[in-house]
């Protein structure tokens, strides 16, 4: 009798579950605090990526409606090599464990995409690059190689670090509640420090060195940036997994004799194929959502150094147009440290705020309409700046204390949506894969191609339209308003309200 695929991919995942299952008992706290700070690590490194990378790309002399192409690797690697990576941590027999390994090597390869990065002025320029003729292709082409690598190594670690929280916790609701719990404030302590370093323009005088000839004073401080974080990184990795041991993992034999292997593939087309109304309706919003965040996340300090500073990243400007360009990003950096604390403050009361608020759906649609309502603001913000220039002759200065004081506030609101968008759609994806009868797996690999694939389109489409609209990046945050919105208005009338006995609802959200 052949099984049909469905059926083989929940026997093995039922015999995988099991298996995590008999880990003994839960571990202590302790051990899962080391492992969940990892995580500060990581989005150390990621902060960066997001404050500092998309305006030293064009700083290189990649112009900025291209500038958006660098980003593609994030989406690819989240589609191809998160779940892959997962499939096989959740498969490997090494005797140091099933995610230990994964781990490690994620964290070997940051340090070689750091290093590529970081010299990739550098390199380019002792290859041939002329510091006054850009584009530096040979530059650009060395930091292309290290950000893809980059997103490829924090994709391997993020995964495993996750799923071993999950086997520390051994299936209990509780433990696990906390170690997501824990696992977010140390994003957020990474994100704090990540963009607190992104915002300090004299960082480079700690590790005097990375100034070089070819590398100017916003290199030498995102070299700095970088071997910083690369510091706690390793640092956090290696106390984690020298104090926070993992057994071996023995695949348990089918009823043929043989080890069960379904390819992830085969599984996540198969689920789709097995979706419920509820969960395309999820998959919809989200990707809705997604489309409005990715914008300001990949230009959100471009927009500081551009729109509101009016400074200038082209390698043909002026010097006073890049001094403001700098100066914007940096203020930038210092917006995004602020979203960070609200973001870790606003995580520790979703539960408490969506009880208030009648749950998990009606919170998510409120906190869309103020996504939508902030990035329409920039607008507002980008006319203030704008007219204080024209008022002022074109000034040099940046923009007045009032203006930079709305944009630095409109960072720090930005905050209290984001922390939804991080907690809320996961939990609604396991509340209705379990009501269906799916497997959590699956269910939550597939909301994830409704992150990336919006990822992918700004990432494609984000420059060139803006192009098509006079360039900048207000053309992209006034579409990415509108579908938070829209996003909003469906969260609210056609997502399904999870029932509130769900067992999923309770042991994820922590709602009653």
């Amino acid at each position: 009798m052949v099984s049909h695929p469905m059926e083989k991919a929940a026997n093995g995942a039922s015999a995988l579950e099991t298996q995590t299952g008999e880990l003994d008992q839960p571990e202590r706290l302790r051990k899962i605090i080391s492992v969940s700070s990892i995580a500060a690590g990581v989005q150390f490194g990621w902060a960066l990526q997001l404050s500092l990378l998309t305006p030293y790309v064009q700083l290189l002399g990649i112009p900025h409606k291209w500038a958006s192409l660098i980003w593609l690797c994030g989406p690819i690697s989240g589609m191809l090599v998160q779940p892959i990576v997962g499939y096989h941590s959740d498969r490997c027999t090494s005797r140091f464990g099933r995610r230990r390994p994964f781990i490690v090597a994620g964290a070997g390869l940051v340090t070689v995409a750091v290093f590529l990065i970081g010299y990739a002025a550098d390199i380019g320029h002792s290859m041939g690059d002329q510091l006054n003729k850009p584009p530096r292709t040979r530059a650009i082409a060395i930091f292309a190689l290290g950000f893809w690598i980059l997103d490829v190594a924090n994709n391997t670690l993020q995964g495993p670090c996750r799923a071993f929280l999950a086997d520390l916790s051994a299936g209990n609701a509780k433990k696990t509640r906390t170690a997501n719990a824990f696992f977010s404030f140390f994003m957020a302590v990474g994100n704090v420090l990540g963009y607190a370093a992104g915002s300090y323009k004299n960082l480079y005088k700690v590790v005097p060195f990375t100034m070089t000839e070819s590398c100017d004073l916003y290199c030498a401080n995102l070299k700095t940036c970088f071997f910083l974080s690369i510091t706690l990184l390793l640092l956090v990795t290696f106390v984690s997994l020298c104090y926070v041991k993992e057994k071996p993992w023995t695949p348990e034999p089918t009823a043929d004799g043989k080890a069960s292997n379904v390819p992830f593939f085969g599984e996540i087309f198969g689920a789709f194929k097995e979706l419920k109304r509820p969960m395309w309706m999820l998959l919809i919003v989200t990707a809705l959502n997604w489309i409005a965040w990715f914008p300001f996340l990949l230009f959100d300090t471009d927009w500081m150094g551009r729109e509101v500073y009016g400074g200038d990243s082209d390698a043909k400007a002026t010097a006073a147009a890049k001094k403001l360009y700098n100066d914007g990003v940096r203020a930038g950096a210092l917006g995004l440290m602020l979203n960070a604390i609200v973001l870790g403050f606003m995580s520790l009361g979703v539960e408490w705020i969506g009880r208030k608020l009648g749950g998990a759906k009606r919170l998510w649609g409120i906190v869309n309409f103020i996504l939508a309502i902030c990035l329409a603001m920039t607008v507002v913000v980008t006319k203030q700046a704008e007219n204080h220039r024209r008022d002022h002759g074109g000034a040099k200065t940046g923009p007045p204390g009032n203006v930079t004081a709305g944009a630095l506030t409109l960072f720090a609101i930005l905050g209290i949506p984001q922390a939804i968008t991080f907690s809320i759609p996961f939990a609604l994806a396991s509340i209705f894969s379990t009501n269906s009868g799916a497997g959590q797996g699956l269910s939550l690999g597939v909301l994830n191609l409704a992150i990336v694939v919006p990822q992918m389109v700004v990432s494609v489409g984000g420059g060139p339209f803006d192009e098509l609209f006079g360039g900048g990046n207000i053309p992209a945050f006034v579409l990415g308003a509108i579908a938070a919105a829209v996003s909003g208005v469906l969260a609210l009338t056609v997502l399904p309200s999870p029932p509130p006995d769900a067992p999923a609802f309770k042991a994820t959200m922590g709602f009653h």
